[in-house]
């Protein structure tokens, strides 16, 4: 997901138009839209300690943990950062970090209440957190025969395009359970998704799936049986193209 900033420009435009410019185009524009590098969920890990090493816990830091929490570190993950980094930083400079990020996932708790379909929304899908863009989260329902799982997208949030791949057989079958999505397969216009949908995805189809920009997701990820099964990840959905769905 590419990050676009303007306050730069919104706060110091006129005053200072060369340093706006560098932090919206250079420091947003380049340094953190470079993926093949970083995640933007690693860039929002390395920010957040590196500011509060600097002690500065302000609105500065507040945005970077709310940028932390968007780009899918969890609760518990944000618990553990400040805890490490608090003997490396200082004991005070986390307990200023901690009241802030207490705050910012507080919300994000009361966000996700009642979400995940009829099936619940699950746990953090950490395992797999580096192929999607956004939060996502996982419930597995079976694993013993045909594997089903219930996979949860907070709004905006997608994974990268993917191949299911198979010696025979295989594939993967989506029904859809709670929100609006998006499905779409290499080459092929974007389906849009609602609850009672449902999606079948032919191994060697290269295809991407996910929330609606201002919507929760849900659907039931259902594993074709087949020879030699695999999922090959590959690069991440551009950022405009989501958005050029939103705005037809």
């Amino acid at each position: 997901m590419a990050v676009k900033q303007t306050a730069g420009r919104d706060e110091l435009g006129k005053f200072a138009p060369k340093f706006a410019e560098l932090n919206d185009d250079v420091l947003f524009g380049e340094v953190w839209n470079r993926e093949e590098g970083l995640s933007l969920r690693d860039r929002s890990l390395v920010t957040v300690v590196a500011l509060l090493a600097q002690g500065l816990v302000d609105s500065s830091f507040r945005y970077h943990l709310e940028s932390a929490l968007a780009n899918g570190i969890t609760r518990d993950e944000i618990a553990e950062i400040l805890t490490h980094a608090a003997f490396y930083v200082g004991w005070p400079k986390a307990w200023a970090a901690f009241r802030m990020a207490r705050d910012v996932w507080s919300g994000d708790q009361t966000e996700e209440a009642g979400h995940g379909g009829l099936f619940g929304l699950g746990a953090p899908n950490e395992a797999y957190a580096s192929y999607f863009s956004g939060r996502s989260y996982l419930k597995t329902l079976t694993r013993e025969g045909v594997p089903i799982a219930n996979v949860t997208f907070a709004p905006g949030c997608r994974n990268h395009w993917h191949i299911h791949r198979a010696a025979g057989g295989g594939g993967q079958i989506l029904l859809c359970t709670e929100g609006n999505g998006w499905y779409q397969a290499w080459g092929e216009p974007a389906r849009a998704l609602k609850p009672g949908d449902a999606v079948t995805i032919p191994a060697g189809i290269k295809h991407w799936h996910g929330a609606a920009a201002e919507c929760w997701f849900s659907h039931l990820a259902i594993e074709v049986p087949g020879e030699a099964t695999a999922t090959e990840w590959l690069e991440p959905l551009d950022d405009s193209e989501y958005r050029s769905l939103h705005d037809a």
